[in-house]
């Protein structure tokens, strides 16, 4: 039981962390070029990890491990591209939040053929999780979706959801040095589509690097969170409370530049909090 609960504290740590680093992120690229942003902080959460393996003295894994975590680089990497491209392509509620939904539905059903079936009050709360997901990430609009709006955004789904499956392999062994081997893996594939594209990443020599540095430190924690949380819990209740993290994000965006939240995040909120309620139980 008290597994249980560190899990739960973990996995709420994990969303967080990934909202306010989303957040940090979001609002640095107002002023500072999206590559840019996302290279440095990228740098920025693989000196933290490589820096916390060395400290704590954690050994390096076997191979098999290692290459478990490039794989989640590279997925959750394949995630994130068609992230920003769905984003751009199309309407933001509608990507945004069916990538966050997809993200976490496909832990889900592997947690649920490799642990079992959760508790029926933490089913119902899981199926309650993922109704607050679609609307804090900007779902819930009465607009038509079009069957050309789905590709990039379940794309986007399914790189994340991954991401968090083959976390999963590795936390229970090591954390860090999967962790490590995943940003590279990741820095690696978006220096080369930054190459493809011809665009420049410079370092912004101001307030905004600091903005920055929080946001790769933030998404790194967010991400060790998340190892933490599987390895003591199950993989579909921690993927769900991970991925609450756009509470934090439209929370922060409310709080300091005072940005009105839409009624129907609102209600993810609500819906969120009992879903919380529902899966402690």
């Amino acid at each position: 039981m008290e597994s249980e609960a560190l899990a739960l504290i973990c996995g709420l740590a994990a969303a967080a962390s990934f909202g306010t680093g989303d957040f940090c992120g979001g609002f640095a690229t107002k002023r500072s070029r999206v590559y840019s942003v996302i290279v440095i902080s990228q740098f920025i959460g693989l000196a933290l990890l490589v820096g916390l393996a060395v400290a704590l003295g954690e050994p390096i894994p076997s191979w098999n491990n290692l290459g478990f975590g490039g794989l989640a680089g590279f997925f959750g990497t394949l995630g994130l591209v068609a992230l920003y491209s769905g984003l751009a392509r199309g309407r933001m509620g509608i990507v945004a939040s069916l990538s966050a939904v997809v993200g976490a539905v496909l832990p889900v059903i592997v947690g649920t053929f490799m642990e079992g079936t959760p508790e029926a009050s933490q089913f119902f709360g899981l199926l309650l999780g993922l109704c607050a997901i679609w609307y804090l990430a900007g779902g819930g609009t009465a607009a038509l979706v079009h069957s050309r709006e789905l590709g990039l955004p379940i794309l986007a789904g399914v790189g994340f959801g991954f991401f968090f499956i083959f976390i999963d392999q590795v936390s229970e062994i090591s954390i860090f040095w999967p962790l490590a081997t995943a940003r590279v893996v990741s820095i690696t594939m978006i220096l080369a589509f930054i190459m493809t594209r011809r665009r420049k990443v410079r370092v912004p020599w101001n307030s905004q690097l600091l903005i920055i540095v929080l946001a790769g430190i933030f998404d790194a924690a967010g991400n060790i969170f998340f190892a933490l949380a599987s390895s003591m819990g199950r993989l579909d209740i921690s993927t769900m409370l991970t991925s609450l993290y756009p509470a934090g994000t439209v929370f922060l965006a409310w709080f300091i530049l005072r940005e009105c939240l839409a009624p129907r995040q609102w209600f993810g909120v609500a819906v969120a909090l009992v879903a919380l309620v529902l899966i402690a139980l």
